[in-house]
């Protein structure tokens, strides 16, 4: 008599799982998503969950981490624009297209809601959050500085000033996808922002893809 497979299901697809509990935690929080909850979101028993990630705090970072990986690519390739009003532009545009995801393929800015439990399971992606974020405000200050000292700025703001500001902007318009204003909305905000600072209109740019 042979016995039946223990642990994920044979049809298991890791990202269609991760997305599904991306999308649990991101409106409930991570205390308020329970294992049931997630047994009946993923479509998979609480046994072949922790068997594919070791508990609910492990698949709670993999979603984590899956998302909040693209905005540090968003930071990268902004930052290696020429101009520093194309690398603002673009960081907090882009920004907001992928706060905006359809949901199909994308569970909300996770990093700015659910991520920041206090939940004891959580600290390590807390942690991880917490240095992304430092990482990113980093990489845009030095940005900033070095078109500071190339003359290039045009923005009578000291870099590390400039840099906190983008980022309370970045949370701001996080959170204000979160709770529900439209990528129209979100897009009006960043270009009264960005013409504020530059104090002239950017030219239009396809970053809606």
């Amino acid at each position: 008599m042979s016995s039946r497979p223990v642990g994920r299901p044979r049809m298991f697809d890791r990202d269609d799982a991760v997305l599904a509990a991306a999308r649990l935690f991101w409106s409930r929080g991570y205390s308020g998503t329970t294992t049931r909850a997630l047994s009946e979101g993923l479509g998979m028993s609480t046994s072949s969950i922790y068997a594919a990630f070791g508990s609910k705090a492990g698949l709670f970072e993999e979603a984590v981490r899956t998302y909040a990986e693209r905005y540090r690519t968003i930071y990268d390739e902004a930052c290696a624009e020429p101009d520093l009003g194309e690398v603002l532009s673009l960081l907090l545009r882009r920004s907001v297209v992928e706060f905006t995801q359809p949901s199909a393929r994308h569970p909300g800015c996770l990093i700015s809601s659910a991520a920041m439990t206090d939940a004891p399971g959580t600290i390590d992606t807390r942690t991880y959050v917490s240095e992304l974020h430092a990482s990113n405000e980093r990489q845009l200050r030095e940005r900033i500085e070095r078109a500071h000292s190339e003359g290039h700025s045009g923005i009578g703001i000291a870099p590390a000033t400039l840099a906190a500001l983008t980022q309370t902007l970045w949370h701001g318009l996080s959170v204000q996808s979160n709770q529900g204003l439209g990528r129209g909305k979100l897009l009006e905000i960043v270009d009264a922002a960005l013409a504020t600072l530059l104090d002239k209109p950017l030219h239009d740019r396809s970053l809606m893809g």
